[in-house]
């Protein structure tokens, strides 16, 4: 069942077996382990089903760091989460990614890769991916085009299968017509109520911001959020415990971290889409197509003391012939306004999440179509030879060089963090403030990897590679990188509370019944696209949560 709070009547009260907080990737993947159980199950979404500005208006915060990051315009705040705007990037965590590193402060997870390995298989099934196997921090289906030769040492192809789904649409209806859960659609938590010494969450309280409020009581609690909310959330939860919920060795909010992306420099070849297309994510086939990335090698880490990083490379188009101009720019004309909220919305978030060097757009055409279209007539002749070009499998209109950007794991840090502000937002919660900071050994290996990819792709390519100014020097310059909305690490993982602030099974250190789903549990995040590994922790804490609710059962408590 599905119940907007803004529309019609609603409980003023609810009671579930486990009341989950945030419908995203993470949320829908518990609730969904339960349909058809008896356990009953209350999913709680702050949005609606489409994008919203008064519900996204919530995520403002602060930005108090060197490096500027928009808590605003980096999430989203809608049934099916921020993975709306996702790209569909799946690809798993390597067991050097969870291990220790005697060179990166903080690193190792209390879990091991194997614990990972049967979540990452039912991971598939759930992201869609079912037709691809995958090893350590890859899968092993062929991509479309053969991608470049490296020396293993040095650089690896590490394969990725993108998921063809958004969760929201494709999981809406199972959950409507399942008879033990129940969705709730503009509901915001503000606040996590435990007993008086804090060891038990014994309610949730909850309102929309047309001005209701109530309470939801359930046996079991989970968070699932996202990276920053989620620290949010146990801060905002202070009423009984001052310092915030989980929050007795001040750890909540800390060791916030991002996947930080810059160009690294610019490749020059004869031949760029050699370079460019077996890359390009425009080529892949079939429902669940596979991609590589280019990504340094576990030796090459541990020999230069480095991050793990990928590098992706952009083909920049050289002067565009005028026939394909004039076909551009007439599409453009063409192509109607979009005036829904939803798709308004979404287009200005995908906007401030662009990854990779800006194309070449196109404002409004101030010609009439007749006159854009007599342009189109004298420029066929590009257009036949673009045909022909797309035809042989090649781009239709050249690059004149390739920048390459790169992709970069952060350090653990604790003086990086979320902390909350003065400023309210509408429910008059606390607004967050983000504290973005990197460390000496980011500025490391961005200098060093990006020498190594450069160099490496202009051997195999046989062309040049010229560095970015801002690499040059080890002389203090800031990094120019920004932020790819992958948010880890706020509620990370470990079995001293000290430095964490769930343990192995993401429960929340010195709360029975209180958990945490999401890639704020990443102790550590390597490259990759956290959503898959988001996906086999939610799978495994539901099936953690099936076993307490059990036991509860057992004992009569259900």
């Amino acid at each position: 069942m599905i119940i907007d709070y803004l529309i019609g009547s609603h409980p003023a009260h609810m009671e579930a077996d486990l009341c989950i907080i945030g419908a995203g990737a993470a949320g829908i993947a518990i609730a969904r382990s339960f349909i058809g159980s008896s356990i009953k199950v209350c999913l709680v979404e702050s949005g609606g089903e489409a994008g919203e500005q008064q519900s996204q208006a919530l995520y403002e915060g602060g930005s108090v760091g060197a490096l500027p990051l928009d808590p605003g315009s980096s999430r989203m705040r809608v049934f099916g989460g921020s993975c709306n705007l996702w790209g569909g990037g799946c690809i798993p965590l390597s067991p050097d990614d969870l291990n220790p590193r005697d060179w990166v402060p903080h690193s190792g997870w209390p879990i091991a890769y194997n614990d990972l390995v049967p979540y990452y298989m039912r991971a598939r099934s759930y992201c869609q991916i079912d037709a691809h196997e995958f090893a350590d921090g890859s899968f092993m289906s062929p991509t479309t085009h053969p991608p470049l030769d490296f020396e293993q040492s040095k650089l690896v192809n590490q394969i990725f299968a993108r998921s063809p789904i958004l969760f929201g649409e494709a999981y809406r209806d199972e959950l409507e017509r399942a008879p033990n859960i129940q969705v709730l659609l503009h509901v915001n938590l503000l606040e996590l109520l435990p007993t008086s010494d804090g060891a038990v969450v014994q309610e949730a309280r909850v309102g929309t911001l047309g001005g209701y409020r109530g309470t939801i009581r359930a046996r079991q609690y989970v968070l699932a959020c996202g990276g920053i909310e989620n620290a949010r959330l146990l801060l905002l939860s202070d009423s009984v415990v001052p310092q915030g919920l989980g929050n007795q060795h001040d750890v909540v909010g800390r060791y916030f971290m991002d996947h930080p992306s810059g160009k690294l420099g610019t490749l020059s070849t004869d031949a760029p889409h050699r370079v460019t297309r077996p890359y390009d994510r425009r080529t892949g086939k079939g429902s669940s197509p596979t991609f590589p990335e280019i990504g340094l090698s576990p030796q090459a880490q541990r020999r230069q003391r480095l991050l793990n990083g990928r590098v992706h490379p952009f083909g920049v188009e050289g002067p565009l012939p005028n026939g394909i101009r004039a076909l551009r720019e007439l599409r453009a004309a063409l192509r109607r306004p979009v005036q829904d909220e939803g798709a308004l919305l979404e287009a200005r978030l995908c906007e401030a999440l662009r990854n990779g060097p800006a194309t070449e757009g196109f404002a409004a055409p101030t010609e009439s179509l007749g006159t854009l279209a007599l342009r189109l007539g004298l420029g066929i002749g590009d257009i036949a030879r673009a045909f022909v070009q797309k035809i042989a499998d090649k781009p239709t209109v050249s690059s004149s060089h390739i920048d390459l950007v790169g992709f970069f794991e952060q350090a653990p840090n604790p003086h990086s963090r979320i902390t909350l502000g003065a400023e309210t937002d509408a429910l008059g919660q606390r607004k967050v403030n983000v504290d973005w900071r990197l460390t000496p050994l980011d500025h490391h290996t961005y200098r060093s990897a990006a020498t190594l990819f450069g160099n490496e792709l202009a051997r195999a390519s046989s062309g040049s590679f010229v560095l970015e100014p801002w690499l040059e020097k080890d002389d203090g310059t800031a990094p120019q990188v920004h932020g790819t909305a992958h948010h880890l690490g706020t509620t990370r993982m470990s079995d001293d509370p000290r430095s964490g602030v769930v343990d192995r099974d993401c429960k929340v250190h010195g709360v029975q019944n209180l958990h945490i789903a999401g890639s704020s549990v990443f102790p550590t995040g390597g490259w990759a696209f956290p959503t898959f590994t988001i996906v086999a922790l939610s799978l495994r804490l539901a099936d953690q949560l099936r076993s307490a609710l059990a036991t509860c059962e057992s004992v009569g408590l259900l």
